[in-house]
């Protein structure tokens, strides 16, 4: 079976942009087959400012193999109560809490990503909350 993800963007910035629609199938790395594993959808709660692992690839109860295909999907759900801080935010790094992460992005309250990740054991993702505020964090990888 296949995982798939779809995505709708519309705005009115830009005149005669309109819209986009796409749809990705999942697959492994370099190939048309199906991501077979994931981490399962989780939820994490915080309220410090500490920078934390929410997936540590070497952890992974089935080890991802290195360097191949995996998908990752955050979402800053606010603070899981239904209510949605849109000022304040989780910065969204790829790296190891130990050493020095790279930003990938922030994500706000409301706001989701959907990203490629090289799935090695130091390339973990990691999230770092703007201030101690509570903010919930949804997300998934799918992977080889």
């Amino acid at each position: 079976m296949a995982t798939t993800a779809t995505i709708t963007l519309t705005s009115d910035i830009y005149d005669g942009f309109g819209s986009i629609n796409k749809t990705m199938t999942m697959t492994k790395g370099g190939t048309s087959n199906d991501l077979v594993e994931t981490t399962g959808f989780q939820r994490v709660k915080f309220n410090t400012t500490s920078a934390t692992d929410i997936i540590t690839m070497a952890n992974e109860l089935v080890e991802p193999l290195d360097n191949l295909g995996a998908k990752v999907y955050i979402k800053n759900i606010g603070d899981g109560a239904g209510n949605i801080d849109k000022s304040s935010y989780v910065t969204i790094s790829i790296g190891d809490t130990s050493g020095t992460p790279q930003e990938v992005g922030k994500l706000y309250g409301g706001d989701w990503l959907l990203m490629p990740l090289t799935v090695a054991d130091d390339n973990d993702v990691v999230a770092t909350p703007e201030n101690n505020n509570t903010v919930v964090l949804e997300y998934i990888m799918f992977y080889e």
